[in-house]
């Protein structure tokens, strides 16, 4: 199934916190990843009613790896939580 645009720029927000995250050591300055939890946060209040209730889970719940493999087709590789 193929991503709405909303959703590619979820990924594409994940992607950048990730990279951010990555580098905080060595990062000059370093980067405020407020912004990018305000991104993620904007953009997954822009998802329209029917938006897979998975991928709304783990954003609301601010699993987002388990998002991020969620929406790269790779659900299969995220462990049961203790949500349910």
């Amino acid at each position: 199934e193929a991503m709405t645009e909303i959703e590619q720029r979820i990924l594409s927000a994940l992607l950048d916190m990730e990279q951010a995250l990555a580098n905080i050591q060595t990062a000059k300055p370093k980067p405020n990843l407020l912004e990018h939890f305000e991104k993620i946060e904007y953009l997954t209040g822009e998802l329209p009613r029917g938006t897979d209730r998975d991928l709304l889970h783990y954003l609301h719940k601010k699993s987002y790896e388990k998002a991020r493999l969620h929406l790269q087709g790779r659900a299969a590789e995220n462990a049961e939580g203790t949500c349910r």
